[in-house]
């Protein structure tokens, strides 16, 4: 499980990773993928990425990587746990045109 949030840490039991930037969710993305041999995984996403915007944007620059590069398979799953309304609409938007499956209670 992949927790992407500038300043919280994972709110839900469980083994998260947990990183900071859109650019250190790449990492942990590729990395679940060739290491672990692993196309499962949940990703539960804030909105803003406050002082790490500079490595790769906010976090929804990570959900138009993913798009971008076709990465997601059938084993993903989405968590937004944003407080920003504007910021959840906006990542849940994207979720729903790719039709991929989002994780409202985790």
């Amino acid at each position: 499980m992949l927790w992407v949030d500038d300043v919280r840490e994972p709110s839900y039991c469980g083994e998260w990773i947990v990183v900071r930037s859109v650019n250190q969710a790449k990492t942990a993305i590729h990395w679940y993928e060739h290491q672990m041999g692993d196309d499962t995984i949940l990703i539960s996403l804030d909105h803003d990425a406050g002082d790490f915007v500079r490595d790769g944007g906010d976090y929804i620059k990570l959900l138009d990587w993913l798009e971008k590069e076709g990465i997601v398979d059938t084993g993903y799953s989405f968590h937004i746990h944003s407080q920003n309304p504007v910021g959840v609409e906006n990542m849940r938007r994207i979720i729903e045109h790719n039709n991929w499956k989002e994780v409202k209670n985790i």
